[in-house]
């Protein structure tokens, strides 16, 4: 009989060492992860143009880490992280204007994702998928996004961003007041059922929806469909919280949300609604996104029956300057602004007392 190989004791010290070895510990990994948290937190204070680029370098050097060999917990760690920094890279993205590159972005967070089996990072890239597509103008596309969102868990504390971001809001483009309505009702629902911040979490973050949040976005879907008693109702709602936060975009986009309801009333105060809009302009509100960039000209093509009238020729100049600044600029072209739509009968003939005659 032949006598067995036997390994010597040093060999299996050799091998273990080899299986047990890492390029990475437990420190570098926790400053990876207070990267990420740092962001998120001044997201809304810096935007994508300033923060992008330590994304990307947070990003990059997972993927130097993930080419050696970590244990198995560590590996699930980078390729959580991994996932994290190409989903914040796919919402930076749609911020700024960059509709390809976000879609690039969540394909590649989602696959990283989906090899862990974090169901949760993946609703949210949907939401942001979602997002991607109305931005772009593809409401169906981005209701579709928000469903298979939905979808993987509708219980789950995600669902409340994809409802009320992604299903009301694309439902409200598309005119669908029943879908949008229970998209809202769903939003709301979960959040009573659920521990959700108080106040405004960053636009950004992986945590769920606050209330405030969700409500913001009812009031954007009323907007569409020109319900602005509505729009008022949700935006005096959350006025406290909004302007306690640091969320100068929330503060603008709501504000925004408000001259427009203003101005669509049945008895629009034009004069009101450029007020409001010129105070958004020239607030200091950081780095200007997409969102922020179309609701401001959305707001002035919806001023288009009274052109005539200093207040709207004075938003239109305030606007024309704004929108001049580098980063603005950049952004004007991606933005899918409104039609300018004529008033209902009864607002032409409410303007028409107040103001004068309409410009043809």
């Amino acid at each position: 009989m032949q006598e067995t190989a036997w390994e010597s004791p040093v060999e299996v010290a050799r091998r273990l060492h080899a299986v047990a070895s890492s390029n990475t510990d437990p420190s570098t990994l926790l400053v990876l992860r207070e990267t990420i948290e740092g962001v998120v937190h001044r997201y809304e204070a810096e935007g994508p143009y300033s923060l992008a680029d330590e994304v990307l370098e947070v990003r990059r050097y997972v993927g130097e880490l993930l080419e050696g060999r970590q244990l198995p917990r560590q590996r699930e760690t980078l390729f959580r992280l991994a996932a994290q920094t190409s989903a914040l890279l796919a919402y930076m993205a749609v911020n700024a204007g960059r509709e390809v590159l976000a879609e690039a972005y969540c394909t590649e967070a989602t696959e990283l994702a989906s090899h862990i089996d974090d169901r949760e990072l993946v609703m949210w890239i949907q939401g942001t998928r979602s997002l991607n597509a109305y931005y772009a103008g593809r409401f169906e596309e981005a209701v579709a996004c928000a469903d298979a969102g939905v979808a993987i868990d509708p219980g789950h504390p995600q669902a409340i961003r994809l409802q009320a971001n992604g299903r009301a809001r694309a439902l409200g483009k598309l005119g669908d007041v029943t879908g949008a309505e229970r998209a809202i009702a769903a939003a709301v629902d979960l959040s009573t059922r659920h521990d959700v911040p108080d106040g405004l979490t960053p636009c950004i973050s992986f945590a769920p929806y606050a209330l405030a949040r969700t409500l913001a976005n009812a009031a954007t879907v009323y907007v569409a469909l020109r319900s602005p008693h509505r729009v008022l109702g949700y935006a005096d709602e959350i006025d406290e919280r909004v302007e306690r936060s640091d969320s100068a975009w929330s503060r603008a986009l709501v504000r925004l949300d408000v001259a427009t309801a203003v101005l669509t009333s049945e008895r629009p105060d034009v004069e009101q609604a450029m007020v409001v809009g010129r105070e958004v302009l020239e607030a200091d509100g950081g780095a200007p996104i997409r969102s922020v960039v179309q609701r401001a000209g959305d707001l002035y093509a919806l001023a288009a029956p009274w052109r005539s009238l200093p207040a709207v020729r004075e938003y239109g100049e305030a606007l024309r300057v704004w929108q001049s600044a580098p980063q603005a600029r950049a952004l004007v072209g991606s933005a899918k602004l409104a039609r300018p739509v004529p008033p209902t009968r009864r607002a032409a003939d409410a303007a028409h007392s107040r103001f004068g005659s309409l410009p043809s």
